[in-house]
């Protein structure tokens, strides 16, 4: 793919010398303020190089999916603009991350390179390793902590083990050292006067055509670091007080909708907890305590992964690699689509598709649906969030994955398996939510929206629906359904069901 050669001294405004560079890599760390690697270039008094490489091609890398890329376009336009309004070009390339950036330090003579560290185990062995070659040829490479509160590395039981419970990780990490300050925003810097190439965003990142999914994100999301900081504005004076009962009201707004900001960098956990801080005094004391163990669930999930390389393709529990999943394509067609007659699951497949996000509560419905109902596979079910979510997080997409089908860390009792009927009535009672992903089912009075197989003809008809025809019904019994996955799982267990 051809470059786009740029003359960075043309567009930066900051300060410029004649000292050798600083360059700086951009991953998952999409911000401005709060980024240890950009403060510390800025602390140098050097110029400023400012690059995101984008690595799908070495080796154990997993490619990002669909809707993530989307979001990381829009977001990268955002950093962009935000970096040259501090003096600072963003230059794009991609390629093998140590090679990639071997090329910039000897076009631009960098004599620095710094970075945020990533915490799954590839990018850490990989990041690692570019650090040893590039101190080997004496230059200063430096990492600084990233997106996380805690260092997994460091963060051991009592008998020097990673943690596997959720609840004493949560003791440990809720009993440590308060969470830092956030860094302040650097006002300006030295920009670097040299020419370098840069890869055109929409040759980087190219957005599918068809089908045209990507309408919803729009009109749903603000990428970047702005839209983060006023989306954390908003839940704190709008969203927290209710928190505790309401983030499981997938028609109410009390999420803080924070997690694809989260995933991509723009905003950190430390600015989330300064904020919230600061506003702890004006909410309840429950909401807050529950808001906070959310962040701390994000962190347990990526402790697992640093310790498990292979959390989104091996059973964290050995003891299921014998599971009998069942293979059929129709019914994971008809889940992927939203048609599996039952109202809260399509709705929450729906939503995936139009928004790129779910509901936490009903993702645990759906995917509880999956291999659960369906038997299927949940490496199944994890691929196809990682394909659809705009939030997905190497780690929490697979932990939560195998959390809700038994075989994660600390995971749900296989014997828990939603009914999505009776889910639907406690968390949607008024029907707001499915009445507006599953709009066929509108006009069906409360009573029947999350069972509309048992409404009487005459309220199906003034409802306009029929059944097998604008809306599907089950595809599956709930009460079969259930007595086959609780034999399937005794015998995965040696159990007799």
């Amino acid at each position: 793919m051809p470059k786009r050669k740029l003359d960075t001294g043309e567009l930066t405004s900051g300060k410029t010398t004649d000292e050798r560079p600083t360059l700086v890599l951009y991953r998952n760390d999409l911000r401005i303020a709060d980024n240890g690697a950009l403060a510390a270039a800025a602390d140098r008094r050097r110029p400023v190089i400012a690059a995101y490489i984008l690595d799908k091609e070495s080796e154990g890398m997993r490619p990002p999916g669909g809707a993530f890329r989307w979001w990381l376009h829009r977001s990268l336009v955002t950093l962009g603009k935000d970096l040259a309004d501090l003096g600072i070009v963003l230059v794009l390339r991609r390629g093998p991350m140590r090679a990639a950036v071997e090329a910039l330090v000897s076009e631009s003579d960098a004599d620095a390179v710094f970075w945020n560290r990533r915490y799954e185990p590839v990018a850490v062995e990989a990041d690692m390793d570019m650090k040893r070659n590039l101190r080997n040829r004496g230059l200063h490479a430096e990492s600084f902590a990233g997106q996380l509160l805690h260092e997994p590395h460091r963060l051991k039981t009592g008998a020097g083990a990673f943690y596997k419970v959720f609840t004493p990780f949560w003791n440990a990490l809720h009993a440590g050292p308060e969470p830092r300050d956030p860094i302040d925003r650097p006002r300006k810097l030295p920009g670097y006067a040299g020419r370098l190439e840069t890869e055109a965003l929409d040759d980087l990142l190219p957005l599918p055509a068809r089908p045209d999914w990507a309408g919803g994100l729009r009109e749903t999301w603000t990428p970047g670091e702005a839209g983060a900081t006023a989306l954390l504005s908003e839940f704190l004076a709008e969203g927290l007080h209710g928190y505790a009962e309401g983030r499981d009201l997938p028609g109410e707004a009390f999420t803080s909708r924070l997690s694809p900001h989260l995933a991509h960098g723009e905003i950190t956990p430390f600015q989330v907890l300064a904020a919230l801080k600061t506003h702890a005094g004006e909410a309840d004391g429950a909401d807050v305590l529950t808001f906070r163990k959310e962040i701390a669930w994000r962190e347990f999930c990526y402790h697992l992964l640093f310790h498990n390389p292979r959390l989104h393709t091996d059973n964290f529990q050995s003891a299921f690699d014998a599971f009998p999943w069942r293979s059929d394509k129709a019914a994971l067609r008809a889940w992927r689509r939203g048609t599996t007659g039952y109202p809260m699951v399509d709705a929450g497949m729906r939503e995936l598709w139009q928004t790129g996000t779910m509901h936490n509560r009903v993702r645990m419905i759906a995917a509880s649906f999956l291999t659960k109902h369906l038997l299927i596979d949940w490496r199944q079910g994890e691929l196809w969030f990682w394909d659809r979510l705009v939030d997905a997080d190497l780690a929490s997409n697979p932990a939560n994955w195998q959390w809700v089908a038994g075989c994660g860390a600390d995971a749900a009792s296989y014997f828990r398996i939603f009914n999505p009927v009776t889910q639907g009535e406690k968390f949607d009672g008024g029907g707001a939510y499915v009445r507006r992903f599953v709009p066929e089912l509108a006009e069906l009075p409360d009573k029947y929206l999350h069972r509309p197989w048992e409404a009487p003809a005459a309220v199906l008809t003034k409802a306009g629906v029929r059944l097998g025809e604008t809306y599907p019904g089950p595809i599956v019994d709930h009460a079969k359904a259930r007595q086959r996955a609780l034999a399937a799982y005794a015998s995965a267990k040696g159990e007799t069901p």
